[in-house]
């Protein structure tokens, strides 16, 4: 079915694409800073089970009408970025209650459920438009058609890249964390880190905007 040359070849090219920061990268940071190492990891949960449906689809043969039809592209494209500039004014807004390590208030709550952060990440996952083109036209170079089982194949090659993701993001997420602790000893930057955290996501959701047709 799919042999080891093709694993080790697809993963290799995965990895390059994978490991430069992109969308994911920047909201995982962002929600790092903004609300800890706990909410970020479940970010990179909800991230990796959007890739997941992603990948279902590029395999199923959806992942082709995302990239040839700019109305499909546009309202995915737009619907996402909105999410992330909401979700980055509420992080903003809600600043001054990030003050310990991991997202906690002064009554010891965390402001944001680790299954509201698992959603949310699924969200922006799934709904990130560049998911599907690059899977759409990376997928496909890497599957050998002789061998058959064509959509089994470009499942385990998507299961391939969503683990490297994962791995990836788990590692900016805990990187970023460390970061926000020590920011934190100062309730003052704890604040300043929510409110980088939440422009970050801001400003990721209008770069996703302005984002131009794929082809």
């Amino acid at each position: 079915m799919i042999s080891l040359d093709q694993l080790l070849t697809f993963g290799l090219a995965a990895l390059i694409i994978i490991v430069i920061p992109g969308p994911s990268v920047v909201f995982t940071i962002g929600r790092a800073l903004a609300y800890g190492r706990s909410v970020a990891l479940a970010t990179v949960v909800g991230n990796t089970l959007g890739l997941l449906t992603i990948v279902a689809l590029v395999a199923l043969g959806l992942g082709v009408v995302v990239q040839e039809s700019i109305v499909v592209f546009t309202v995915l494209k737009l619907a996402g970025a909105a999410y992330l500039v909401w979700l980055g004014f509420e992080a903003v807004r809600r600043r001054k209650e990030f003050l310990s390590a991991d997202g906690l208030d002064a009554l010891g709550a965390n402001p944001m459920t680790w299954t509201r952060a698992v959603r949310q990440g699924y969200v922006v996952g799934a709904s990130n438009p560049k998911g599907y083109v690059m899977l759409a036209a990376v997928l496909p170079q890497f599957v050998d058609r002789s061998a058959g089982h064509v959509q089994l194949q470009m499942l385990v090659l998507g299961l391939l890249a969503t683990t490297i993701g994962l791995l990836s993001d788990s590692t900016w997420a805990l990187v970023a964390s460390q970061l926000r602790q020590w920011f934190n000893r100062s309730p003052s930057r704890g604040a300043a880190m929510g409110t980088v955290g939440g422009v970050s996501m801001i400003g990721l959701g209008v770069g996703l905007a302005v984002t131009g047709d794929p082809r």
